[in-house]
């Protein structure tokens, strides 16, 4: 069953009762909703008066679910996971702690490959220039060592958004794709846990300080699933360039759109944890290709 993202923008107070996630008007008390928690994948956390308790986050962790805090600027600051979410978790952690050198480089090449093809596709969606997108892909060596990555980059931004400059703040579109790629990082932390792997020990991203260095890997060919959604968000007419309650709403559609993988239509959501098991299988042996979705 496909897990649900439960966005919470007011003052509200989250208790549980009978494995229900209880949301109540922090001021009326009159309750506002039930969810059953075995049903929700991520809680999106957008308002400083919100009071959760203690049996509510336990209940969340027991059933893997994905606590995002989001900061006063409404982009996710924080994000909470079990710290074990598969029963061969420290058997998993080991090889993906001993995998050798070049297989990590070959898994690189492969997700930098899916990357700028899922980038091309998007240009090619909107009728944009994308002739040189594919010589990029077939030019990625092992490991990325010509940074054909950050090429294919240069050239995808500037013709997806005229006089475009892709920063970690600013306004429209850096503000929802910074909303976006936040949740999808949520996303694919989850996945990775699921799968009984650590989002730390990254394949390619290796910063002493990022403690999802693993999760900025895969997410790298699932992030232009969000630029879609923010073309298709910045061309609507009714469209403000704040990053309000129905921007917020059009870019949470992430989770369910439909992607192909394995030749299958599916969720991304259940597309991101195929990606996780593949990995895993690559680590433990069993494999040396990570399965990414076909952006269609």
């Amino acid at each position: 069953m496909l897990k649900r993202t439960i966005y919470i923008g007011n003052p509200t107070y989250l208790k549980l009762k009978n494995n229900q996630l209880k949301i109540e008007d922090a001021e009326t008390k009159e309750l506002k909703g039930s969810v059953a928690i075995e049903d929700i994948g991520f809680l999106v956390l957008d308002h400083p008066q919100i009071t959760i308790s203690h049996p509510v986050i336990l209940a969340l962790q027991q059933q893997n679910v994905a606590i995002i805090s989001c900061d006063e600027s409404h982009l996710p600051l924080g994000l909470m996971l079990p710290m074990s979410g598969h029963v061969e978790h420290s058997e998993r952690l080991r090889h993906q702690i001993n995998v050798s050198e070049p297989l990590r480089k070959q898994l690189w090449k492969q997700t930098v490959e899916s990357k700028i093809f899922q980038q091309k596709e998007v240009l090619r969606k909107f009728n944009l220039q994308h002739d040189s997108m594919l010589q990029y892909m077939n030019d990625v060596k092992s490991g990325d060592i010509t940074n054909m990555e950050g090429i294919a980059a240069q050239y995808y931004w500037r013709r997806l958004f005229d006089d475009f400059i892709r920063e970690r703040k600013g306004d429209a579109p850096n503000n929802f794709l910074n909303f976006g790629y936040a949740v999808l990082r949520s996303m694919v932390a989850r996945a990775l846990v699921s799968s009984g792997l650590h989002p730390t020990i990254g394949i390619f991203h290796r910063n002493k300080y990022n403690a999802y260095c693993l999760a900025d890997d895969i997410m790298e060919p699932y992030r232009p699933y969000v630029d879609d959604l923010v073309v298709q968000w910045m061309q609507m007419p009714q469209a403000s360039h704040e990053l309000d309650k129905a921007a917020k709403a059009h870019l949470l559609q992430l989770a369910t759109r439909d992607v192909y993988i394995n030749g299958l239509q599916r969720p991304l959501l259940t597309a991101i944890s195929i990606t996780t098991s593949s990995l895993c299988k690559c680590f433990m042996g069993e494999s040396r290709v990570i399965h990414y979705p076909l952006f269609k």
